[in-house]
């Protein structure tokens, strides 16, 4: 009975550290996607290359978590809700590591934008705003996570419709600076990369919200509509 109860610790202890190394890993993200936004702003190449160069820590993170998670299948074998975490995690694992890799791209994008001979540099207003509405996306999605509360994929859902909304509308701008001067058009398209970058960490940290519905519910709202996570969440 005794060494039952020690292994149901073991077993707790082991999925918290899990979880644990999850939210270091949306930490360094977190970082990735400011520093990313701040050089593209300030055209700060060495932090851009900081960006880039440190994505490889979220990668290497993200496969000794993914390491962790196949141990804990093999060792415990674990089933229903607890099946359900260890799922959770390995799905969360690879949108913030896309979310990483999108941040790097803004970074890459930062330094060929600032680095080339432009005739004139375009403001970042549109970008700063889409980006910390995706950055309140994926604290939300984080802190939603730790608390495995479902409520917040909610929120996140809605905001990520403004998001989509307000990356059609920066597409319809662009489209029309280049018509009315050709020479910005290749700032501009880098503009939109960077634009496009930001509005699919949106995606990623919605998908990280859905998880957790998934996790604390057991009922798998992707791909459903806005209506359909609240009558599952509310």
């Amino acid at each position: 009975m005794m060494l039952s109860e020690h292994t149901y610790k073991q077993f707790d202890a082991e999925l918290e550290a899990v979880r644990a190394n999850v939210l270091k890993m949306g930490g360094l993200v977190e970082e990735q996607i400011v520093n990313a936004v701040e050089a593209l702003i300030k055209g700060d190449i060495e932090l851009a290359d900081q960006v880039d160069a440190y994505d490889h820590n979220v990668n290497a993170l993200e496969v000794a978590i993914d390491e962790e998670c196949i141990q804990i299948i093999a060792r415990r074998q674990p089933t229903a809700s607890d099946l359900r975490m260890v799922m959770m995690v390995v799905k969360t694992i690879t949108d913030l590591e896309r979310i990483g890799d999108e941040a790097a791209k803004i970074a890459r994008m930062a330094k060929l934008i600032h680095q080339s001979e432009r005739i004139s540099l375009p403001r970042f207003s549109e970008v700063k705003y889409m980006a910390d509405m995706v950055l309140d996306m994926l604290r939300k999605a984080l802190d939603g996570f730790a608390r495995l509360d479902a409520t917040k994929a909610v929120d996140i859902a809605r905001q990520d419709q403004l998001v989509d909304e307000e990356f059609t509308l920066n597409l319809r701008h662009l489209i029309t600076f280049m018509m009315e001067d050709p020479r910005t058009i290749s700032v501009f398209i880098d503009i939109l990369f960077v634009t496009k970058a930001i509005e699919r960490m949106g995606d990623h940290a919605k998908n990280m919200s859905e998880y957790v519905v998934y996790m604390v519910k057991g009922k798998n709202v992707r791909h459903t509509s806005l209506e359909e996570i609240e009558r599952e969440v509310l």
